[in-house]
């Protein structure tokens, strides 16, 4: 099975709209240099014909007509691009290079006020050749009724912007081919991205969970994909991983119990027909050693859990009445043992978890203290901030305590030292405590207890230490 259709033609797809985007980008760049040209040209044209209008009136206003005429005749003689044309009240040209008013107005305008207008103007040039150049102009009435038309032949500008149409149409052509080039590399690469993957998942989908998609390290979106399908794969890898070894350590770990459960059964039977004891004794016998097994499957069971997916359901919670709840909880147990049982709780102690989990670590701690301490001997439940903001559970007991070369070994699953072979058990609540230690992100801490208390040994601390919840810090 391959990539879904609509990835494998996602190539193609991005290189026309790679195509689209740059040539509409470039087509947008290029429309905007020929109109400011254009306006550009055009505005300093009439900006020019305007200047030379005003310097033409301001003669006529303060010399005169005849200065008017004088000054007319010496700037046609001397040429240039101006254009210009002097009439009479009555319409009779008095001076000018220009033969004929280039364009008809509809009203005539009021004196000092211009009207402007564009025209097509017909010459021939020096080879004879017949040319319609472009011009712009402006007709002005003078007091006393002549007319004066200033104007300027503009058929440069406009050769100028043929030039340029022809220049930013060779533009675009060249554009969209870099737009096409630039689409087929990057279709190119996507492609070799996407066949990257689609090995990937084929590779999975055979059963391969190591395989790992090649990450450029260019911070594009198909790296992270790439990274996004690796850290998928390497969580999947975890799990089944995790659960093979779930079903292995189950195998295992319940052989020892499977196997003293059918020794007492067996002598359980042979005391029966020797009758040493009657049947209903004997499927006491059976019955307590099945729930015995049954309680060590299900804390086997929720070790993997926690190892292969962590603490299911995490909520904010008081630390303090967990504490709390479980010191009431045991503090019966801890009298009818004649154990002096006391707790020191901080209050304000606030941790994200999944209570029941953490709410039996606690049970197994405390349980543990219990048990291996001798009567008249001391159990301390504490609960604080550490300066480190971390939040503590404590459990501290006086009895025989755990050797320090021994205290790595102790949370291992199945693990009993000899002072406690002869209390019952199955060597796994130090391990459900580390398995919900570590699924929280904590730890669990062994140290010596609080030394010599009367008669009893060195005893124990252990110290489930957790994060502090982002809400109380």
């Amino acid at each position: 099975m391959r990539l879904p259709s609509v990835l494998r033609r996602t190539p193609f797809r991005l290189t026309l709209l790679f195509l689209a985007l740059f040539v509409a980008a470039a087509g947008a760049i290029l429309a905007y240099v020929y109109f400011a040209s254009a306006s550009e040209a055009q505005g300093r044209a009439r900006a020019d014909v305007e200047g030379e209008l005003s310097a033409l009136t301001a003669i006529h206003r303060t010399r005169g007509i005849d200065a008017l005429n004088q000054a007319l005749v010496e700037r046609t003689i001397r040429g240039g691009p101006y254009l210009y044309l002097l009439t009479a009240p009555d319409g009779q040209i008095v001076t000018g290079n220009l033969s004929v008013m280039p364009f008809d107005l509809k009203e005539p305008p009021q004196v000092g006020r211009g009207e402007w207008s564009t025209f097509r103007l017909t010459s021939a040039d020096d080879d004879g050749r017949v040319q319609n150049r472009r011009s712009i102009g402006v007709v002005m009435p003078l007091a006393g009724g002549d007319t004066l038309f200033v104007g300027e032949d503009i058929g440069g500008i406009e050769a100028y912007l043929a030039r340029l149409t022809q220049a930013l149409w060779g533009a675009m052509a060249l554009v969209m081919l870099l737009g096409l080039a630039g689409g087929l590399y990057i279709s190119r690469r996507v492609e070799k991205s996407m066949a990257g993957l689609n090995q990937v998942v084929q590779a999975v989908q055979e059963g391969d969970l190591k395989v790992r998609a090649a990450v450029r390290h260019t911070g594009d979106e198909l790296d992270e994909l790439g990274q996004g399908l690796n850290t998928m794969l390497d969580r999947l890898e975890a799990s089944m991983a995790s659960i093979r070894h779930a079903g292995d350590a189950i195998a295992h770990d319940l052989r020892s119990p499977l196997t003293r459960m059918r020794a007492k059964l067996e002598v359980a039977l042979i005391d029966a027909e020797a009758g040493k004891i009657d049947g209903v004794d004997a499927l006491g016998i059976a019955l307590e050693e099945a729930d015995h097994l049954l309680k060590t499957f299900n804390t086997v069971l929720a070790i993997a859990r926690l190892q292969a997916g962590g603490a299911p359901d995490p909520k904010v919670m008081d630390a303090a009445d967990l504490a709390a709840d479980m010191a009431e909880l045991y503090e019966p147990a801890a009298e009818d043992k004649s154990i002096d049982f006391s707790a020191e709780i901080d209050r304000g102690l606030t941790i994200e978890g999944n209570q029941p989990f953490l709410a039996q670590a606690l049970a197994n701690l405390i349980d543990n203290a219990i048990k291996y301490t001798p009567a008249g001997g001391a159990v301390k439940l504490r609960a604080r901030r550490r300066s480190s903001g971390e939040i503590e559970y404590s459990v501290t007991d006086t009895g025989p305590g755990v050797p320090e070369e021994d205290r790595e070994r102790v949370v291992q699953r199945f693990v009993r030292l000899d002072n406690s072979r002869t209390e019952p058990g199955s060597g796994l609540g130090l391990s459900l405590v580390t398995a919900v230690a570590e699924a929280h992100g904590g730890r669990v801490v062994l140290d010596e207890g609080p030394g010599a208390y009367g008669d009893f040994g060195p005893g124990l601390r252990v110290a489930l230490v957790l994060p502090a919840a982002l809400a109380s810090t």
